[in-house]
């Protein structure tokens, strides 16, 4: 699909987002494996999310669909039955690697793929605790999708993580479960905390103290109600559009504003930016508020060590922002940036140079000069949703219309995307 973004006079009004894709996965997974019926509200609309909904039937788990209301019959810790069919992640490396520590410790053998580009991404980062966990896992080339689950019996271990990653926390935690004793995990830069959250409001036993999780094994885990924030990643690109396009002001409703997430908003006012909250209270354990933007100037700045691992999916539509900014940005210790739907470095230095954005690529990083003007070009989101979003949110400050192709690749993470951001411009 090739999408056409022409210039924006401004951005005006109050927007809802989809729910939140990191807690969507995990509020399915665990109500799958609960004591009786979760309904969850706001559930992600994103196909990623759904991916991980598919998985879950495909486990014996009775889902059902009312818009982005979903109800899910949890048949308790060890009510999953061994799947008929390949379980399919589609392009979600969330579902692959999560739901790999839940397979983990199951007594049945059950093989996970996803689609080309999923099945481009290693899996050794979660094969290697889940190995240490006793779990037997094949893999192609021994670190790519397809993987092959031998699932049995799983004990607990004490884990520290190399690199800091909320996936392979999850993953660790969650073949945890299946566990008799504590297992532990240690985190070098504290990562987000929807897991531990999560599991906290099913009733596990879970304890966090700083960057150690301790969780106690095979808890009793029962339904829940439950409500999805507005996905604060998703709210990036509209807080980013609305400092580029002059005379903008939104009000962007519902958004999670879990502090292991906040660092996108820190750092934006850190460089200039006016973003306000404007309410704040706490639901399930999220703290969730409506966030108002205006269009303003930024100063620029640095992203690197722990804050570069808290924006990694935050930086394509940040480096935009850095191109338009007084100062301009630098980002180092982003090499994760390499291994996600795209190289995500070159993939937004393509696209920065189709525009004429000067841009120096690094082996972790880019530095990207201030005080750039965009021109209108013709972009490829090559089938990464950041990309599509960022380069969209880019479009609006050029000179000209600009076309996207594969722009369809929005609906992995966002599908309303583009009818949200139409329905704001002005």
């Amino acid at each position: 699909m090739r999408q056409t973004v022409s210039p924006a006079g401004r951005l005006e009004g109050v927007v809802r987002l989809p729910g939140d894709k990191s807690i969507s996965h995990r509020y399915a997974m665990i109500a799958s494996l609960a004591e009786g019926s979760s309904r969850i509200t706001n559930y992600s609309t994103g196909a990623d999310c759904h991916s991980t909904l598919g998985c879950v039937r495909s486990l014996g788990i009775e889902v059902l669909e009312e818009g982005t209301t979903v109800t899910i019959h949890g048949r308790g810790l060890h009510g999953w039955r061994a799947p008929h069919n390949d379980l399919d992640a589609g392009n979600s490396g969330s579902t692959i690697r999560m739901m790999s520590g839940l397979l983990a410790g199951q007594p049945f053998t059950s093989r996970i793929f996803g689609d080309e580009s999923l099945s481009r991404r290693p899996m050794d980062r979660v094969m290697k605790p889940l190995a240490q966990m006793g779990a037997k896992i094949e893999a192609r080339e021994n670190r790519f999708p397809p993987l092959v689950i031998h699932g049995g019996e799983v004990h607990p271990i004490d884990y520290t993580l190399p690199v800091a990653s909320a996936q392979v926390k999850t993953c660790v935690l969650f073949a945890g479960l299946f566990a008799d004793g504590e297992t532990i995990v240690r985190e070098p830069i504290r990562s987000r905390d929807h897991t531990e959250i999560a599991l906290r409001e099913f009733g596990a036993d879970l304890r966090a103290e700083r960057k150690v999780i301790t969780l106690k094994g095979r808890p009793t885990l029962t339904g829940r109600e439950l409500t999805v924030p507005s996905d604060l990643s998703s709210a990036a690109f509209f807080l980013v559009a609305g400092l580029l396009v002059p005379g903008s002001s939104l009000v962007i409703q519902n958004v999670g504003l879990n502090p292991t997430r906040s660092s996108l908003l820190d750092f934006l006012l850190s460089i200039g930016a006016p973003v306000s909250v404007l309410r704040l209270e706490s639901v399930n354990g999220e703290p969730i508020g409506d966030v108002q933007v205006r269009h303003a100037p930024v100063r620029g700045g640095v992203i690197e060590k722990d804050l570069a691992a808290a924006l990694i999916d935050e930086i394509p539509v940040l480096a935009v922002l850095g191109a338009a900014s007084e100062q301009g940005l630098v980002i180092r210790d982003a090499q994760e940036l390499r291994i996600k739907e795209t190289d995500r470095i070159a993939t937004v230095a393509e696209n920065f140079q189709r525009m004429g954005i000067e841009v120096a690529v690094t082996p972790d990083g880019m530095r990207i000069p201030g005080k750039q003007k965009f021109r209108p070009a013709s972009f490829d989101s090559f089938g990464d949703h950041r990309i599509a979003m960022a380069f969209a949110v880019a479009s609006l400050a050029a000179g000209g219309p600009s076309t996207i192709d594969n722009a369809e690749a929005a609906s992995v993470s966002f599908p309303e995307f583009w009818d949200i951001l139409a329905s704001v411009a002005r």
